[in-house]
Order: C-alpha cells, then structure tokens, then sequence
C-alpha cells in the first residue's frame, strides 16, 4: 500500500518556515526589550517604564496612527469613484487602466518617493504649475512637511487600495444597478444602498493594506517627511542604528507591532460584521 502523507505533515515544511522566520524573531525582539541596560545583561521593565514614561512617546505613537488614516481616507476619496468609473469601461480601456495601476508596484518604493521629491520641491511640477496658473506667487514648502508626505503616500499606496475595490466591485452583478433604478431609485441611492454595501469587503481590505503600508513606510517618511516628523519607525532606526540602544528600539517596535495590529483588528472587525450583514 502506497504511503500518503497527513495534512498535518504536508503543512509542517509551511510551518516550520514561519516559526523560523517569523515566530522565532518576534520572540527575540520580546525578550530583548526587557533589558534595562543597552548591553543587554540586565534583565528588567526599565525601557518599557522609559518608554511609556514619557508623553512624547505617546504623540509619536498618535501621529503615526494619524499619518495612516490620514493616507487610507486620500486613497479612498480618490480610488473610490476610479473603481466606479473602471467597471464601466470596455474590457479593453480596462485592461490599459489595470496596467496603468499596476505598473508602479514594479518599481522600487525607493525610485518612487525619490521622484516625489522632483515634483514636491521649491522648483518642481507643482510649484511651477501653480506658479504660472496665478494661484500662488511664491513657491509652497511642501518637502519635509506632513501634507507632502500625505500627498506621496497616497500615489504610492493607491495601487493597494484600488486593486482590492476593483476585484470585489468587478464581481458585481451589473443587473443591480438596472433593478434599483426601475425602482426609481436615483443614482445617488443606488450608490449608496447598493454599490457600496456590496463593494464593502474589497473597501476594508484596502483600508487594511494602505494602513499598515503607510505606518511603516520609513523611506517615505523620512525622504519625504525629513527628520523634523518623527514617527515610529524613524525613531525605532535611531534607537538601533545611531544610539544603539536595542532594548528601547525592541520597545518601540512593540508598541508599533500592537498599535498598527489593533487598528487592522478593528478594521477586520467591521469588515467581518459588514459581510455579515450581507449574507446574514
């Protein structure tokens, strides 16, 4: 009789590989934070007591929480009505349109951000174009301030928001849109009554992608952001890699760890309760 192999078995390779590379660091960097020394050789809460010790620490974890919902809510004002207009296309134009978003994700976050810097600078495309339409005289600061980074993170998470809208709102039944308006439903309501409790799930997941990209996004934040925004990330590189102090990092690494995981919780949450509310 030939032997075949359990589930269990099949799944061990699977999960051997992400307690070795996910398991098993996340581990490490737990028992490292409770160092109080930067040698590591005295064990005790004193980074985690100097961590949470200090206001400051909490307005850094509030502004990169900020910086992520301030990125989901660009993206969604923005890629919302391009997915409305997507589904509608011809399959052609809509294949030419899913290139287009898709091309960016091909190139480096790094070419991308150094871009921006082209176009957000004091003599860039949108100075320049503001400048010659009359609106502004003098050039705008918008490297190293939140707007510009708000303005970067946005192009450069779109595709995470847009390709998630798009694979749900394609599936839609395009009869419903018929339905309501022989109900007399205006296009407003259908909207807001149809197209958007359905498209629910593929919202959430795209909230949840460019959450959880734009918190951790150190190169944008700090090529973009500069060093005068401090958020979670640049202050965990500090900590490593310019005072070397690891245990305070590993703190800081919790803490973003936890905070961005609770948000994509609760987003998860109400994407599980919405599709409830559909099926149920």
């Amino acid at each position: 009789m030939r032997w075949r192999p359990a589930e269990w078995q099949l799944a061990l390779p699977l999960g051997l590989a992400f307690a070795s590379l996910f398991a098993a660091p996340l581990l490490l960097l737990v028992g490292v934070s409770f160092f109080n020394d930067e040698r590591i050789t005295q064990p005790g809460f004193g980074q985690w007591i100097k961590f949470f010790g200090d206001p400051f620490h909490y307005k850094v974890i509030a502004d990169t929480l900020l910086l992520g919902a301030k990125a989901v809510f660009a993206t969604v004002v923005i890629g919302y009505p391009l997915a409305l207009v997507f589904i509608d296309l011809p399959s052609r134009l809509q294949r030419v349109l899913l290139f287009v978003i898709v091309m960016p994700l091909l190139l480096s976050v790094v070419v991308r951000t150094f871009a921006w810097i082209v176009v957000l600078g004091r003599e860039g495309v949108v100075n320049q174009l503001l400048i010659g339409l009359g609106v502004i005289s003098e050039p705008l600061r918008l490297l190293q301030t939140e707007l510009g980074l708000v303005i970067s993170l946005t192009q450069i998470e779109m595709p995470l928001m847009l390709l998630p809208l798009i694979s749900v709102m394609s599936r839609l039944d395009p009869n419903l849109r018929d339905a309501s308006a022989s109900l007399g439903a205006s296009r407003w309501r259908t909207l807001f009554t149809v197209i958007v409790p359905l498209s629910m799930p593929g919202l959430i997941a795209g909230c949840l992608l460019v959450f959880a990209s734009a918190t951790t996004a150190f190169i944008s934040q700090t090529v973009i952001g500069g060093v005068r925004l401090i958020y979670l990330p640049l202050l965990i590189w500090q900590q490593s890699l310019v005072v070397f102090n690891w245990p305070f990092a590993a703190v800081a690494s919790l803490s973003l760890l936890i905070s961005v995981l609770s948000v994509i919780a609760a987003l998860s949450f109400l994407g599980r309760r919405s599709s409830g509310n559909l099926h149920g």
